[in-house]
């Protein structure tokens, strides 16, 4: 604080803040993709920055889940095991259960027309990058439309890890990806605009099953 007591300015974003979304950015685009590995020499050179911004940048991204760093190996962007999956599915659903019961009970008409504007949204996705955006668009948007502060900031721990679980899903197959995935946000709407809670629940689940399934090879999308 400074001699009045009150609060200092805060400083302006800092450089590895910059750095982090530009890589972010390029894994959920597909430039990096899972097992890529990401080194500080060539991203410093390609950005224009030293190494030391780069480094503290996948640091960051190490705590979001998307890149691991190791000793012997260095930098490489995230690969799901079969328990990563699991474990991020499971917790997954429990949250977004909650976030669907939150949003029968309490979500206004309007709140239910902000999240089914990020399904019709889906129509006009390009490729399977896009429809991955527009998928986290969709949760974000229901889980916005709770109305439930924690639960929201839950979903923002886990969130960019659920966005690399769907971009593995889309690295097994994209067969049949631009048609089926709107089609299962409009019953998800549906359902919700309906107010039917177990309908909506097990549409949710049934949803999250599906990608689950491709990525373990056990269903092939139609």
């Amino acid at each position: 604080m400074n001699e009045q007591g009150r609060v200092t300015p805060a400083r302006r974003r800092g450089l590895a803040d910059e750095v982090a979304d530009r890589i972010r950015e390029a894994i959920f685009d597909g430039r990096y993709a899972p097992g890529a590995q990401l080194r500080e020499v060539e991203l410093s050179g390609d950005m224009d920055v030293s190494r030391g911004p780069v480094r503290e940048a996948l640091r960051l991204l190490e705590r979001e889940g998307l890149v691991h760093c190791a000793w012997h190996r260095g930098t490489t962007v995230t690969s799901l095991s079969a328990d990563d999956v699991a474990e991020l599915d499971s917790l997954r659903g429990a949250l977004e259960d909650l976030a669907v019961r939150e949003v029968i009970a309490r979500a206004s008409d309007e709140d239910l027309a902000s999240v089914a504007k990020t399904a019709d949204m889906m129509e006009r996705a390009a490729d399977a990058h896009e429809m991955v955006r527009c998928d986290i668009a969709f949760h974000d948007a229901v889980f916005a439309a709770a109305g439930h502060r924690r639960l929201a900031d839950a979903w923002d721990g886990i969130r960019c890890q659920v966005h690399l679980f769907l971009l593995t899903r889309i690295g097994r197959s994209t067969q049949g990806y631009l048609d089926r995935i709107p089609r299962e946000h409009r019953e998800l709407v549906a359902a919700l605009r309906a107010r039917d809670t177990e309908d909506a629940r097990t549409l949710f689940a049934t949803h999250r099953r599906l990608a689950v399934d491709v990525i373990s090879g056990s269903e092939k999308p139609s």
